[in-house]
């Protein structure tokens, strides 16, 4: 599940291609869709810019060694790497930033985003997310 980026320039350049994804959606459709239809234009968009994504990732929980209860699912994982958590809430909360990090330890992964799409300027919906970079 997590590919190693060697370097956090790779990291920066994986997540500014992400969220000039995220911009162009969101200049196409604007504030105010259901998340689902966010999560398919994102993926198309990415998936345009020739960058790998993958969605609605299971992820088993595991508790002291077990397997336990329903899996984690994570919204998109991109490039096998980053995380990202897409949302259409009225502002982003610090709940939501503990989440994806929860996401991050479970997984291993090193970095995610927080994208809201229910701004009026997306850059107001962003938040990057860091685990041990």
């Amino acid at each position: 599940m997590i590919m190693e980026l060697k370097t956090i320039e790779e990291y920066n350049e994986l997540t500014h291609a992400i969220i000039g994804a995220a911009l162009e959606v969101h200049k196409a459709l604007g504030p105010g869709l259901m998340e689902a239809i966010y999560e398919e234009c994102l993926i198309a968009e990415l998936q345009m810019r020739g960058i790998k994504v993958a969605h609605q990732v299971h992820v088993p929980i595991l508790y002291k060694g077990q397997q336990v209860g329903n899996p984690l699912i994570i919204d998109l994982l991109v490039e096998d790497s980053v995380i990202v958590e897409l949302k259409t809430v009225q502002e982003l909360q610090d709940i939501h930033s503990a989440q994806l990090l929860s996401y991050l330890r479970l997984t291993g992964n090193k970095l995610g985003l927080l994208i809201n799409f229910n701004t009026a300027h997306l850059r107001d919906g962003l938040k990057r997310v860091v685990n041990g970079l």
